[in-house]
C-alpha cells in the first residue's frame, strides 16, 4: 500500500511538473522584414520585455529577396518565417491571393489610421512611409517646393531617381507620380537631366555628397544622414508619396498566438512610438513624430497623399519600368 502511495505521489508530482513546464515553455517568433535594423532591434528589446515568454528572431533583407525565399520555401513544403513586413504593399496582395496569410484585426485596430482599402485583417499598415524631395543644402539655396520644380535649372543634370527595377519603392513612387502627373512629368526631367540611379539609399548618399543636388528620397533615410551631421533638408511637396508598410501573419505559422502578440504591440502606442522616433510616420495620430524630423501629422499626410491602386500597380509594373527605363536612357 505504501509503494502505491508513493508511486501514485510520483506520477502526481511529474504530471505536474509536466504542465507547469508547459505552461512556461518559451514561444518562438520569427519575422522577416525590410525594415531598418535600429528600429527592428529596438521593438524586439521592447516587445521582449513585455512578453519575455517569447524569442524574437529576425531576418533583415530587401524585400525582393525575402519573396524570393518564401517562394523558395513553399517549393520545399514549409515558410521559416511566422511573420512578414515589409514596404512593398502589392506583394501582401499577391500572398493573400496565394491564400498564404492569416486574417487577424489587430486588438487597437480603432485607434489605427487605415490607408489600405478593402481591408479585412490580411495584413494591416504599421507605418507610413513618406517619399519627399531631398536636396544638398549646400548647393540649393531656394527650396524645391513641387514636383515641377525640379524641371528648373537648378536640378539641370542632378536629380537622381532609384531605378524601380532595383527598388520596390522607386517602382510605387514612379507608379503613382507617373499615374498623377502622366508620362511627360517624367520626360521633362529627363529632358533637364534627370539621372536614373540604383536604390533608393544611394541616390540620397549621392546627394549627400554633391554628386547629385537632390533626389527622390525615402523619409528614414534621408533624415537618418541629417541626424549624423548631412547637409540635406527633406521637403514634401503638396501632393505627398505615402506608401505603407504592411504586417502579415502566414496562415501555416505554428507559433499563432506569439505572431498576435508582436503584431498587437508594433500597433500599440508603445511600439508606435518606437516606430516615430526613427524618423518615419506611425499609423496611429495619437502618436508624435519628433519634431526635429519636420515631418506632417500622420493625418495631414494622408489627406495629402496621392490615391494608390495597388491592383493595377501590381498588374502594371512590367511595362511601368519599361517605360520609365526608356525615358531615363534616352
Amino acid at each position: 500500500m505504501r509503494f502505491c502511495k508513493t508511486l501514485s505521489l510520483f506520477v502526481l508530482t511529474a504530471l505536474v511538473g509536466l504542465v507547469s513546464s508547459a505552461a512556461g515553455a518559451e514561444q518562438k517568433l520569427f519575422v522577416y522584414t525590410s525594415m531598418k535594423e535600429s528600429m527592428i532591434g529596438d521593438l524586439k528589446t521592447a516587445f521582449v520585455k513585455k512578453h519575455p515568454d517569447v524569442k524574437v528572431d529576425f531576418q533583415s533583407a530587401g524585400a525582393g529577396k525575402l519573396m524570393a525565399k518564401i517562394a523558395a520555401e513553399r517549393e520545399s513544403g514549409k515558410i521559416m518565417a511566422d511573420v512578414l513586413w515589409t514596404s512593398e504593399v502589392p506583394d501582401f496582395y499577391q500572398l493573400k491571393a496565394q491564400g498564404i496569410l492569416l486574417p487577424y484585426i489587430p486588438q487597437d485596430i480603432k485607434a489605427i489610421l487605415n490607408p489600405l482599402p478593402d481591408y479585412d485583417g490580411s495584413f494591416t499598415a504599421v507605418r507610413l512611409g513618406t517619399l519627399g524631395i531631398a536636396y544638398n543644402t549646400r548647393l540649393i539655396k531656394e527650396a524645391p517646393k513641387t514636383w515641377a520644380d525640379l524641371q528648373k535649372p537648378a536640378f539641370k543634370g542632378a536629380y537622381g531617381i532609384a531605378n524601380p527595377a532595383l527598388s520596390g519603392t522607386a517602382y510605387m513612387s514612379v507608379a503613382v507620380l507617373s499615374r498623377a502627373f502622366g508620362w511627360p512629368y517624367f520626360e521633362a526631367l529627363r529632358a533637364n537631366g534627370a539621372k536614373m540611379g540604383k536604390g533608393s539609399g544611394q541616390v540620397v548618399d549621392d546627394t549627400a555628397s554633391g554628386d547629385l543636388v537632390a533626389s527622390l528620397a525615402v523619409d528614414y533615410i534621408t533624415l537618418d544622414k541629417v541626424d549624423k551631421g548631412a547637409t540635406l533638408a527633406l521637403v514634401f511637396p503638396p501632393e505627398m508619396l505615402v506608401i505603407p508598410s504592411p504586417i502579415a501573419i502566414f496562415r501555416n505559422s505554428p507559433n499563432v498566438e506569439a505572431a498576435k502578440k508582436f503584431v498587437d504591440f508594433v500597433l500599440s502606442k508603445d511600439g508606435q512610438v518606437i516606430i516615430a522616433n526613427e524618423g518615419t510616420l506611425p499609423v496611429r495620430a495619437d502618436v508624435k513624430v519628433p519634431e526635429r524630423y519636420k515631418l506632417p501629422p500622420v493625418d495631414e499626410a494622408m489627406k495629402r497623399a496621392m490615391k494608390i491602386d495597388y491592383k493595377q500597380i501590381m498588374a502594371e509594373k512590367e511595362a511601368t519600368i519599361k517605360k520609365f527605363t526608356d525615358i531615363m536612357q534616352k
